[in-house]
């Protein structure tokens, strides 16, 4: 993983960046936005001609008016000759007719490459985010991806809706209107030259303080999301265990800090407009004082002295224009460094080069000299060999952080061993095509987590193509097809969100219809049935019985009742195996398992 993806990601909390951080995430940042607009060069180019023709048009406004009162009207007056005052008010015209058309024109054409760049980075984020290992998710709350997918989005769209199109249209006008000024009078350009000293300090100053005060509003706005997807999704523990009041606080006192990070924002602009209209006042009027000299000794034009007068108007104008972009720009910015940093993540456990294909998989599971810590974290595995024979349960018993959960992920793949290998009929897993090794492993575990759509469609979850008939013939395996027949619209029935609709052990029973159906080679249950009451626990052993049937199962459970399926029990202590043999064998004996299944059996008395 690279330095500047751990910025953007782990350390991304932070405001207080280096400047070396500071460049590498800018950098990457451009990377981003140069490859968003590599495949719109032709929108991009088309935009930027209209942009710049219609902006022309616009600043030929004053040189138009200097030239009908210094030379059309007198004409008029003295000669009678009304042809060019006819002709340059035509041409006025015509200039800001064209000049509106090209501007709408540019709206349309910014807004769809708006769209366009949106479209593409909304689903960049949505792919890797998707593709990214376990190991991510686990460490990057869910809050802080739905801030990178909607208020970070926003901010971009802000800067390439409203912000960029008035630093384009802002910038061009300020130069356009200065090449103008300085053809019509370069003593007024020279005047105005020198008055961007002071506007160039002031504008770089509130560039530096709003950069910064952006970035925390980002990280502040980041923990909003987070404390407020937290507490809806947890809900239940929320009133469960009476939180609300001390909930209450803790956003109150985020929503405190945005609320003084935004004040300071706002008192930047405080000082930032009374400056530029300042400028603006004390630059006109030297021109228009310095302009009236040369009247009187007539050396300059009327005309000419107003359309100057006008000129320096025009630009200062725009340039609130530019501030407001430098607005949208901090905002984006923060945003945009946020989403660069997602996107440069890399995944842990990366896709095989060279894969290797295992149509048919028997479920022989082969742990050699494995070793496996979570990041930093001390070695959970520290020196692990086991052997699985395909078609055989094996039960993993034992305290909680014993590694038991652990194995079933490795197993899974979710991560890699950081020595040794997990093998799958002789094949390591890192080596095995993505698809077979899906196919070939699944895991259930206690969440057993519902999609938004019917029965039916989360059932065949993993095989899209099942027939109605197969989902049926699959949940009635398990023992579901009671309760969902139950249902009031049966299979076709809405689990609404999270499987709201149905009890935690229905969902369970829907969980283990889909692992039925998917058919795979290796079985593992983690915690599958902790969610299932007494009652529905004896009723879904013959279910588990025809589940585990044929195919290699590992269950990790603490029911000591679920445990007893197993052909295979194993008792793990601090990543070690200490006791492994049948239930029985293991029940009569004086260890671990033994006093285990004792106080299991006093605890039904």
């Amino acid at each position: 993983m690279s330095e500047e993806t751990v910025q953007g990601t782990r350390g991304e909390d932070r405001s207080d960046y280096t400047k070396n951080e500071s460049r590498a995430i800018r950098r990457r940042s451009l990377r981003l936005l140069g490859s968003l607009v590599s495949n719109m060069r032709g929108l991009l180019a088309l935009t930027a001609s209209v942009i710049v023709v219609s902006t022309a048009f616009r600043v030929l406004g004053p040189a138009l008016i200097a030239y009908g009162i210094d030379t059309a009207l007198p004409r008029a007056v003295d000669q009678m000759d009304w042809m060019p005052a006819f002709g340059v008010t035509a041409l006025y015209l015509v200039t800001g007719i064209a000049g509106a058309g090209l501007i709408g024109w540019y709206v349309v054409l910014s807004a769809r490459l708006t769209q366009a760049i949106l479209m593409d980075l909304r689903t960049r984020i949505f792919r890797h985010t998707q593709r990214l290992s376990l190991e991510f998710h686990e460490t990057y709350t869910s809050g802080r991806i739905i801030s990178r997918q909607t208020s970070d989005l926003e901010s971009i769209r802000e800067l390439l809706d409203g912000g960029l199109n008035q630093l384009v249209q802002g910038a061009l006008y300020g130069v356009f209107t200065l090449v103008a000024l300085f053809l019509l009078d370069w003593q007024s350009g020279v005047v105005l030259l020198v008055m961007g000293v002071p506007l160039a300090l002031l504008m770089r100053w509130f560039y530096i303080e709003s950069q910064k005060g952006f970035r925390v509003s980002r990280v502040v706005s980041a923990k909003l999301i987070v404390q407020f997807v937290e507490t809806m999704t947890g809900i239940r523990a929320v009133k469960a265990f009476r939180k609300e009041k001390r909930n209450d606080e803790e956003f109150g006192e985020i929503s405190a800090e945005y609320r003084r990070v935004n004040l300071k924002l706002v008192k930047l602009y405080g000082i930032l407009d009374p400056g530029l209209i300042l400028l603006a006042n004390v630059t006109m009027a030297i021109v228009l004082l310095w302009g009236a000299f040369r009247v009187v000794d007539d050396t300059l034009a009327l005309g000419a002295l107003l359309a100057a007068v006008m000129y320096v108007r025009n630009f200062f104008s725009p340039l609130e224009e530019v501030a407001m972009f430098l607005n949208s720009y901090q905002s984006a910015t923060a945003a945009l460094e946020k989403v660069s940093g997602v996107l440069e993540e890399s995944p842990t456990v990366p896709d095989p080069a060279k894969p290797v294909d295992l149509w048919t998989a028997k479920g022989h599971i082969e742990f050699r000299d494995v070793q496996f810590g979570y990041a930093n974290d001390r070695v959970i595995l520290p020196d692990f060999s086991l052997d699985i024979p395909a078609g055989r349960t094996v039960a993993l018993v034992g305290t909680t952080g014993a590694g038991k959960s652990t194995l079933a992920k490795l197993v899974s793949r979710f991560y890699d061993p950081s020595r040794g290998a997990v093998t799958l009929d002789g094949v390591d897993l890192r080596s095995m095509h993505p698809k077979d090794l899906r196919r070939a492993i699944v895991m259930v575990t206690q969440e057993a987590y519902l999609f938004s759509g019917t029965v039916a469609d989360n059932i065949a979850l993993g095989k899209p193509e099942a027939t109605l008939d197969e989902i049926k013939a699959a949940a009635r395996a398990v023992g579901a097809d009671e309760f969902i027949s139950k249902l009031p619209d049966g299979y076709a029935t809405d689990v609404n969100k999270r499987g709201g609709r149905v009890s935690a052990g229905q969902r369970q029973l829907i969980s283990f219809a889909r692992a039925f159906l998917a058919d795979p080679a290796v079985l593992i249950l983690d915690e599958a049935t902790a969610s299932l009451d007494m009652p529905s626990e004896r009723q879904i052993q013959d279910a588990l019985q025809t589940l585990l049937a044929d195919r290699t199962a590992i269950i990790i459970a603490h029911r000591l009742s679920t445990v007893a399926i197993a052909d295979r029990v194993l008792v793990m202590e601090h990543g070690r195996i200490i006791e492994d043999d049948e239930p029985d064998a293991l029940i009569a004996g004086t260890g671990k398992f033994a006093q285990l299944h004792a106080a299991w059996r006093e605890s039904l008395v």
